[in-house]
């Protein structure tokens, strides 16, 4: 009884392992994959991909204060200036995750306490 029992639960397990891994031999290389790999592709070449971190977000001439103080403290750092009416921002830094920029604003924090993490935007 014991082995026919035994004997039983092997075949089903045998059945089911080869089953599955024929499932996951099937080639999934085809055109509707492409398509939305290609507008993926195309979203981020729209919107960009990445995070900054966010020093100020308000009047020209305080950012332009900031912008030479961030210098000054972490020159090796890129910085950007971005306007949108009526407001200035400074952003700094082009990092490809959270934990990357995660990583920054620890630093950054230091000698600027206000600063946030954005999503990159072109």
């Amino acid at each position: 009884m014991n082995i026919k029992v035994i004997l039983l639960t092997f075949a089903c397990l045998f059945c089911l392992g080869n089953s599955t891994s024929h499932a996951q031999s099937q080639n999934n290389d085809n055109d509707s994959i492409r398509a939305i790999i290609e507008k993926k592709r195309a979203y981020n070449e729209r919107k960009g991909i990445g995070y900054r971190i966010q020093l100020y977000n308000g009047s020209e001439k305080r950012v332009k204060t900031i912008r030479a103080k961030f210098r000054i403290e972490f020159p090796s750092i890129a910085t950007y200036l971005k306007y949108n009416a009526p407001e200035w921002k400074i952003q700094v830094g082009s990092y490809k995750t959270t934990l990357e920029a995660a990583r920054g604003l620890r630093e950054i924090n230091k000698k600027f306490p206000g600063a946030i993490i954005i999503p990159m935007s072109k």
